[in-house]
């Protein structure tokens, strides 16, 4: 495997940038996707400096193979997970579109998560 972790932290600054701009023009679902996907990307990074296979979407549990403990990191991945469905699919609430269901506090809550853990990802690149 070639290992492509600048990239993927590259993508995920850039994603979360969308979510920024998502959240300053009101768009609080796409905010809370595009922060769960730059966390994701930041810590899939990790995966590639490692020379490591990261499967799945869940930023916990792969947090959790990489063997972090740290509560406060995972607690926000895992608000972070919540968002990689409903926030895009109408059929992920009962009725209504994830637009009528995202506030302006969920949105700022997503970005200020996903910079927590793009940070610890940058750190952890920087000491590998």
């Amino acid at each position: 495997m070639t290992e492509r972790s600048a990239d993927w932290l590259s993508q995920a600054g850039q994603n979360l940038r969308l979510a920024q701009v998502s959240l300053s023009n009101g768009l609080y679902d796409w905010s809370c996707f595009a922060a769960q996907q730059a966390a994701e990307m930041a810590v899939k990074a990790v995966f590639h400096r490692k020379h490591e296979e990261a499967f799945g979407h869940s930023i916990t549990k792969l947090l959790e193979r990489l063997g972090v403990q740290d509560v406060e990191l995972l607690n926000a991945a895992r608000a972070l997970d919540k968002h990689y469905i409903p926030a895009r699919y109408p059929n992920g609430f009962d009725t209504g579109a994830p637009k009528d269901y995202y506030t302006v506090e969920d949105a700022k809550e997503a970005v200020i998560h996903a910079e927590r853990i793009l940070g610890h990802c940058r750190s952890t690149l920087l000491g590998s």
